[in-house]
C-alpha cells in the first residue's frame, strides 16, 4: 500500500512516519520537499503529486498552526487550512484514495461543559478554527473517503511542548500564574499517530466506506492548563526529586489574565465514543501520555 504523508516534520508528522512504516510504502513530504511538492501553500502542485503517485492513502498532518498570527494572515491561513485540504480531497476522490485529516477543537465556540460531539453545532471564535472548519466541509462535499480526526492541546517529546515551558519557568520563578478556565485533554502525537495507524489499516484491509467521517481524538478525562501544569511539576518532582526546582506556588487565574489575538474556548471537551466505538479501541488517560512523556525528556 502507497501512503502520501504531508507535514512529515511537525508533531503528529514525525510520530506517523514511525506508526504507518508498517502498514506499507510511505512517501514523507514537506513543505521543502524538492523531488515532489509537499507545500500546502501550492494547492494545485500538491493535487498533481496525488495524481502523479497515486498513493491509496493521503495523510495530511500539515497545516497553519499558529492561532494567533493567522488572525493577521487570514489569506494565508485559509490556503493551508481550507484550500489545499479541498485540492487534498478531490483528488482523493479522483483515483480513489482515503484522505486522513487532522481538525481542532477550536471549530466549536468553546461554551458549556458538556463534551463536544461530531455532529453538534459549530461555532468558531478565530481565523484559524474558521479555516480548518471550511477545510473540514470542503473534504465532506468532495465525496472522497475521509477520515477527519479533531483533536486538541496537542503534545510532543520532540520539540518544545506546555510542559516543557512550564518546567523551565518553574525551575526559574517561585510563583507561576496558569490559566485554570480552559478544560480540555492533553493529547499526544504518539497516540495520535498509533491512532491513525490502526484506522487506516481497518479502513483499507476491510474496506468498509460507512467508516468515513468526522471522529474526535483526544485521550480520556479532561484537566485545565493549571490542573496540567501541576501535574507535571509534580511528576518531576517525583522523578528527579534531587533536581530542585524553584516554585512554591502555581496560582489560577482566567482567561483573561493573558489576552491574546485570537480568543481560545474555554470549553475543549471532546467526546471520543464514536470513534471507540467504530474503531474498537480504549483511549488511555491523559495522565498516562504526559506521564510517558516526562520520563523521554527529563
Amino acid at each position: 500500500m502507497k501512503i502520501l504523508l504531508l507535514g512529515k516534520n511537525g508533531q503528529v508528522g514525525w510520530e506517523l512516519q514511525r506508526s504507518l512504516a508498517p502498514l506499507g510504502e510511505v512517501l514523507a513530504l514537506d513543505r521543502h520537499s524538492t523531488d515532489m511538492c509537499g507545500d500546502l501553500s501550492q494547492p494545485e502542485r500538491l493535487a498533481q503529486t496525488v495524481r502523479d503517485w497515486r498513493p491509496a492513502v493521503i495523510v495530511n498532518a500539515a497545516a497553519h498552526t499558529a492561532v494567533d498570527k493567522a488572525e493577521s494572515e487570514p489569506d494565508l491561513a485559509r490556503c493551508l487550512n481550507a484550500t489545499a485540504p479541498a485540492a487534498l480531497a478531490q483528488a482523493a476522490a479522483d483515483i480513489g484514495a482515503w484522505l486522513v485529516h487532522y481538525s481542532t477543537d477550536y471549530v466549536f465556540n468553546g461554551q458549556g461543559e458538556q463534551p463536544w460531539q461530531e455532529d453538534d453545532a459549530t461555532g468558531p471564535l478565530s481565523v484559524y478554527g474558521q479555516t480548518k472548519l471550511e477545510g473540514e466541509q470542503h473534504i465532506v462535499a468532495s465525496g472522497c473517503k475521509h477520515l477527519v480526526f479533531r483533536t486538541s492541546w496537542v503534545y510532543a517529546a520532540r520539540g518544545g511542548n506546555f510542559a516543557k515551558t512550564m518546567l523551565r519557568l518553574a525551575a526559574e520563578r517561585e510563583r507561576l500564574t496558569v490559566i485554570d478556565d480552559q478544560h480540555g485533554a492533553p493529547t499526544g502525537a504518539d497516540l495520535i499517530a498509533d491512532v491513525t495507524a490502526h484506522a487506516i489499516r481497518q479502513a483499507t484491509v476491510k474496506p468498509a466506506p460507512d467508516l468515513s467521517g468526522i471522529y474526535h481524538l483526544v485521550a480520556s478525562g479532561v484537566t485545565s492548563w493549571h490542573g496540567y501544569a501541576s501535574h507535571v511539576i509534580a511528576q518531576a518532582r517525583a522523578l528527579q526529586p534531587a533536581n530542585a526546582l524553584k516554585v512554591s506556588e502555581i496560582a489560577p487565574v482566567p482567561t483573561s489574565a493573558f489576552p491574546t489575538p485570537a480568543r481560545r474556548p474555554l470549553n475543549s471537551r471532546l467526546s471520543t465514543r464514536k470513534l471507540q466505538q467504530a474503531l474498537g479501541l480504549v483511549l488511555p488517560p491523559w495522565q498516562s501520555g504526559v506521564d510517558r512523556m516526562l520520563r523521554e525528556t527529563l
